[in-house]
């Protein structure tokens, strides 16, 4: 007996309303990714400050311990896998907050923190010296000069990279499902345990991935040709 795909797809997707559990889960993702990105931006913005400042000569008693503490997250986050640390913040330091989605938030974002910060901080280090001098000269305060006149180029220059982030953590979030959260991944595996179907629902969710990433990726190449004409001027 032949494999009846319309019968599948009626089966997988429109019994029961079954669709829904791909637009919830679609919904889900989009929004771990994207808050996660927001969290790490910031994390990446503040320890890329905090490791520049350091690297740039002040080493008072309060920016070793900064510096101290960025490193210690820097290496322990790229140093574990990301379903583990997930694991860790849903079961051991979260466990007392009942948003499964709240969690996953957090633990994505702390993870993209790492990553972003060495991008701000190549994006930083990418201005040129003499801009910060400049705003030295005028008066300004390091501080002053770094959020009015560098970070503004420094930004720019690393939206290209914040958005191929955005991209990596879009296919990343895709191990919520390792502690219960319905995201995209795991609507797909649902629907699979429920019909005992893995064809249409597990391709339909290959299939929503590749064209959210190729989408993305096609955003992420006019972003790169903008920046390219910036720099030409």
């Amino acid at each position: 007996m032949g494999y009846n795909l319309l019968e599948h797809l009626y089966e997988d997707f429109i019994e029961k309303d079954r669709y829904m559990y791909i637009v919830s889960g679609l919904g889900n993702t989009l929004l771990i990714t994207v808050f996660a990105l927001i969290i790490g931006v910031a994390l990446g913005i503040i320890t890329s400050m905090i490791k520049v400042t350091y690297n740039q000569g002040s080493r008072g008693p309060l920016m070793k311990v900064l510096n101290l503490i960025v490193g210690i997250y820097l290496t322990v986050i790229r140093g574990t896998p990301t379903v583990v640390q997930l694991l860790i913040s849903y079961f051991i330091i979260l466990q007392n907050v009942d948003n499964g989605i709240i969690i996953a938030i957090i633990a994505f974002g702390i993870n993209s923190g790492a990553y972003v910060s060495e991008v701000f901080r190549s994006g930083i280090q990418s201005v040129d010296k003499g801009q910060t001098e400049a705003g030295r000269s005028l008066g300004l305060s390091w501080s002053q000069t770094m959020r009015r006149i560098v970070l503004p180029q420094a930004v720019r220059n690393v939206a290209p990279a914040i958005f191929n982030e955005f991209i990596t953590l879009l296919k990343e979030t895709s191990v919520a499902g390792y502690v219960g959260i319905q995201d995209l991944t795991k609507a797909g595996d649902i629907i699979r345990s429920v019909t005992f179907d893995p064809y249409p629902p597990l391709l339909l969710v290959a299939l929503i991935y590749l064209v959210l990433v190729i989408a993305m990726t096609q955003v992420l190449h006019v972003l790169e040709r903008r920046v390219a004409r910036r720099e030409a001027r």
